[in-house]
C-alpha cells in the first residue's frame, strides 16, 4: 500500500510516517518502480503497537531501543521482554496515580451533588420562621 493509504488507516500523517521511518521506528519500505513507498498491511500490526507505547508515555528513545531490538530478531526477545516489563511497571503507577485523583474529583463531584440537593430540599420547603412573643425578648445589663 502507499504512503496515503498506509496514513489514512493508520491515522498518523504522511509526514509522521516518513519521520518514523527516518528514526528507525519503522523499518525502511520497499519502493515500487517509480520509487515510491510501498508498505505491506503487516506494518499496520506495528504501527498500532507503536500508538499503544506512545499513549502509555513511553519515551521515544525507549521505542527506538525496542525498535531496534527487535529489527535483530528472536534472540533479542529476553531484552524486548525487560523493557516492557519495565514501562509496564510505569504505567501501573501512573494508572494508580490517576486512580486517586478520580477518587478526589468524585469525592469533590458528590459534595456538589449533595449541596445541591440540600439547597433543593430548602428551596421547597422553607423552614418556618417563627417570632418571639412580645415581651420575651432578653435584655441586657447596661
Amino acid at each position: 500500500m502507499k504512503i496515503g493509504e498506509l496514513a489514512r488507516r493508520c491515522g498518523l500523517s504522511a509526514h509522521t510516517i516518513r519521520y518514523y521511518e527516518r528514526i528507525g521506528l519503522l523499518p525502511h519500505a520497499d519502493r515500487d518502480r517509480s520509487g515510491q513507498r510501498d508498505y505491506d498491511a503487516s506494518i499496520l500490526i506495528w504501527i498500532d503497537f507503536l500508538g499503544r507505547l506512545k499513549a502509555t508515555g513511553m519515551p521515544i528513545r525507549d521505542m527506538l531501543r525496542y525498535a531496534a531490538l527487535r529489527e535483530r530478531g528472536t534472540g533479542t526477545a529476553a531484552e524486548r521482554r525487560l523493557l516492557l516489563e519495565q514501562h509496564r511497571e510505569q504505567v501501573r503507577a501512573r494508572v494508580a496515580e490517576l486512580q486517586d485523583c478520580l477518587l478526589v474529583l468524585d469525592t469533590k463531584i458528590a459534595g456538589y451533588a449533595d449541596t445541591e440537593r440540600r439547597m433543593q430540599e430548602y428551596d421547597a420547603t422553607p423552614p418556618e420562621r417563627r417570632r418571639k412573643p412580645a415581651g420575651t425578648r432578653t435584655t441586657r445589663a447596661r
